[in-house]
């Protein structure tokens, strides 16, 4: 799909789902990252992310597109188009929009593994979990000020 093809589905899908005509353009932008698409509140247009479209598919890129005519036709009425306001939220509802996207399967691969480090004190037999190291030597523990060491160390996926 390209941008011209992209511009041609997001006028139909707002005649369909909203009943108004999109105006503006839409097309892809591959500098994305972390977002499905936007809607430009100065130039009126969408942006989309195209590698939504390549790794999710086509009922993604609808739902996304949806998304951000919500934005674009409140915003345009001069109503709540934020996230956060009741009638984008009335109007993601009525059209079926998602009000977030999935997350991209390559995000999920680069998502950090979660650890925390287990410490326990030897003398009241306290533990403490802690995501970065303690310097065993220099801290004790806060209820008897009893020597600390290190139990285990627990990785979450």
């Amino acid at each position: 799909m390209n941008d011209v093809e992209l511009q041609l589905l997001v006028e139909k899908i707002s005649i369909d789902s909203f009943g108004k005509p999109f105006k503006h353009r839409a097309v892809f932008n591959t500098r994305l990252r972390t977002t499905g698409g936007r809607y430009l509140l100065g130039t009126h247009n969408i942006e989309i992310n195209k590698r939504y479209l390549e790794q999710l598919g086509h009922k993604e890129l609808i739902g996304i597109i949806k998304h951000e005519l919500c934005h674009y036709h409140l915003h345009l009425e001069g109503k709540g188009h934020q996230h956060r306001d009741k009638d984008f939220k009335q109007l993601l509802k009525k059209v079926g929009a998602p009000r977030f996207c999935n997350q991209l399967p390559e995000a999920k691969a680069k998502r950090p593994v979660k650890k925390f480090l287990v410490y326990q004190c030897t003398n009241c037999h306290l533990t403490y979990q802690r995501k970065r190291s303690i310097n065993t030597s220099r801290f004790v523990c806060g209820r008897c000020r009893g020597k600390l060491a290190k139990v285990k160390e627990v990785i979450l996926k």
